[in-house]
């Protein structure tokens, strides 16, 4: 979407994977979809290095609004979860130097059963402006025919545009098309900062891999569209995992399944969306999630997004073309079981052959910082893999 935002993938936190659809404050106070759930989280974020390591949005997800809209046929917020209404809740995320997204669906009912927002696109638009929102997330639940799916996600984008607001609009577009019919990226990317093409990220392994699976066997219609201001979302980062959500910090990946996410949702140029407990989360996936040598390649503002150039057994090899003729290379090791195994690739390999052409420094950016020296055109490079982890390297 050429309107100037989004120029690198958009980073932040989302609530949808960790705390989902959870309205029952009385019995579950911090846990529940509030305002004080947001409003904990944007201090956090502010007071824990999140905001200045580049997390700038604090994203609602579903299950935020009353059952139906105003009187004047307005979207309201629940009025017990958030009593003070999301223009107030703006304006306390704003003053954390941070910037709040919220959300919607296409079709007439969200997917959780609220109101949605067809027939209604100008309206909503303008009601999120006037609240001061600074993203949307657009879903595609119960919007009847592809027709009017497309035209939909059409008018939500012409919509925000024309309310003079500056709003990251995200979409999930392509991910509703799929099953029926090949989504025009050209065109999506003229209506969308990023669109998601891939079921939602679960806490767990099988599901950071199926993402990974995906993406490669896509790869030559998904890669080449991605660049600053629309970008392909595989789904949050939730570390332990993470949208499009990291889910790093929660319960179901492993140490080295975590770099795995951080890693390739680096090299993929994803936006960076934590679904995690960030009031609670261990020290070592705060250090990786605020990895500055990673969120620096996430961040690359040439904006080409990595592919994989290599299967070899249970290795993938991934580049991606950086900013000053640099790569970001990722060796993957996809087996599940035994000790570390060892990855050897001749350094030709890279760049079609030009990333290390006559030589090149290489320096590994994860599972640690580690400088590995240089190397000429004719070397190869041998690299020790855990089960289901990634070493990530700078060349």
């Amino acid at each position: 979407l050429p309107s100037g935002l989004a120029r690198t993938p958009p980073m932040g936190w989302l609530h949808w994977e960790r705390f989902l659809c959870g309205t029952d404050c009385a019995a579950d106070p911090r846990r529940c979809v509030s305002e004080r759930l947001f409003m904990e989280m944007a201090d956090v974020m502010a007071a824990e290095g999140w905001r200045d390591a580049g997390y700038e949005f604090v994203c609602i997800d579903d299950c935020w609004m009353a059952p139906t809209r105003d009187e004047h046929g307005r979207l309201q917020a629940d009025p017990k979860r958030f009593p003070s209404g999301i223009r107030k809740l703006a304006d306390y995320v704003h003053s954390k130097g941070l910037k709040l997204g919220i959300y919607s669906d296409v079709g007439n009912k969200t997917c959780a059963g609220f109101p949605g927002s067809y027939n209604h696109y100008d309206l909503d638009a303008q009601t999120f402006a006037s609240w001061g929102v600074d993203l949307l997330k657009f879903d595609g639940c119960n919007s009847g025919t592809l027709e009017l799916l497309a035209e939909g996600y059409r008018r939500m984008s012409l919509a925000l545009n024309k309310t003079g607001r500056s709003i990251v609009y995200s979409c999930e577009w392509p991910f509703y098309l799929r099953p029926m019919q090949q989504p025009n990226y050209t065109e999506i990317k003229q209506y969308c900062n990023h669109w998601r093409n891939f079921f939602d990220v679960y806490d767990s392994w099988s599901s950071i891999k199926s993402i990974l699976d995906w993406t490669a066997l896509h790869q030559d219609s998904i890669v080449k569209i991605a660049g600053p201001g629309g970008w392909n979302d595989p789904d949050m980062a939730s570390i332990f995992v993470f949208l499009s959500q990291l889910v790093i910090g929660n319960f179901g990946l492993s140490w080295d399944q975590a770099v795995t996410q951080m890693a390739m949702w680096a090299i993929m140029a994803a936006p960076l969306f934590m679904s995690n407990d960030l009031r609670h989360i261990s020290p070592e996936a705060r250090g990786l999630l605020q990895n500055k040598e990673v969120i620096t390649i996430n961040q690359d503002p040439l904006g080409k997004q990595g592919y994989q150039i290599t299967k070899d057994k249970n290795f993938e090899l991934w580049e991606r073309p950086l900013s000053g003729q640099a790569y970001a290379v990722a060796v993957l090791n996809q087996q599940e079981i035994g000790g570390p195994q060892n990855f050897t690739f001749s350094l030709t390999f890279l760049g079609n052959g030009l990333a290390c052409n006559p030589a090149c420094s290489i320096w590994q950016v994860l599972p640690a910082s580690r400088d590995w020296g240089v190397y000429s055109w004719v070397s190869s490079l041998s690299v020790e893999v855990n089960p289901t982890g990634t070493v990530l390297l700078k060349v």
